[in-house]
């Protein structure tokens, strides 16, 4: 689903690392907490995957993701868009709570 929405390897230079190792890596991190020097070397280096999150957000590749998982969610009717409310309007804010 998501591979046809990745910029596509450079022609010229060095081989790009695998974007689905580095983006289990990318998971792994951002769902442990860990830092990108402690990521399981299973996804390859931390240096290589930890600019790539912003390289992607500057290509609007992380929204067309969620796009396109949404409407594929939606078209198995996992989701109701009728029934999603997501604003911060309508969450309380916790400042100088004891």
């Amino acid at each position: 689903m998501m591979e046809p929405l990745l910029p596509k390897p450079a022609a010229t230079g060095r081989p790009r690392s695998n974007d689905r190792t580095v983006l289990n890596g990318i998971i792994c991190v951002l769902a442990s907490g860990c830092g990108w020097s402690e990521m399981p070397k299973t996804y390859g280096d931390g240096s290589t995957a930890n600019p790539r999150p912003r390289r992607w957000q500057g290509f609007g590749i992380w929204k067309r993701i969620l796009g396109r998982a949404i409407k594929s969610a939606y078209r198995q009717g996992k989701i109701n868009l009728e029934k999603i409310s997501i604003d911060s309007s309508s969450v309380p804010s916790k400042k100088g709570a004891t």
